[in-house]
């Protein structure tokens, strides 16, 4: 099996044997990343919770991404996930976070085609990484890979245990798309 179910599997065993939290803020995906790690039995262990911040004013008062960033760049920006990330563990008092930012559909968002997706992490260390994705399909599609690559992507960096350096080059509140 290599979908989301044990990606979330692996990512919550590995962070319960280190005694350490998740949380969740999402966007395009609506609250189904929380959800299938929560179907994990034992996902109570590790995950602290969940904001879904459908809306761009609620990504901005709940999690706290810069507003000037919002206005620049739309809510579909890398730098828009990474701050997501970073706002969900602060707000839910997490030692990771994770974050999903995009356009499923149908229609383009913010000068975005559908399919334009960005996923997070961030760690306890405050490294994190962002991945731009280009996906394919209808709205139920898109929203299912996005679940996969960012539980995917925190497995990876759990399992890698990286401190290496985000990949995208960025500075200030410029528009981050990776």
């Amino acid at each position: 099996m290599s979908g989301p179910g044990s990606a979330a599997a692996g990512a919550l065993e590995l962070l319960a044997g280190r005694g350490q939290s998740l949380a969740v803020a999402e966007s395009l995906t609506g609250g189904l990343v929380a959800g299938a790690l929560t179907a994990v039995p034992g996902a109570s262990r590790v995950v602290r919770g969940s904001v879904t911040a459908y809306a761009t004013d609620l990504k901005r008062e709940l999690l706290g991404v810069d507003a000037a960033l919002l206005a620049a760049c739309g809510a579909v920006d890398g730098e828009v996930a990474r701050q997501m990330a970073r706002g969900v563990r602060r707000v839910l008092g997490a030692d990771w976070g994770i974050a999903t930012t995009g356009v499923a559909g149908p229609d383009p968002q913010d000068g975005y085609p559908v399919g334009t997706v960005f996923v997070a992490v961030q760690g306890p260390d405050g490294a994190g990484r962002v991945r731009r994705l280009a996906l394919e399909g209808d709205r139920e599609r898109i929203r299912q890979d996005t679940i996969h690559a960012v539980l995917a992507m925190l497995l990876s960096e759990l399992t890698e245990n990286t401190r290496a350096q985000d990949t995208e080059q960025h500075g200030g509140n410029g528009c981050l798309q990776p």
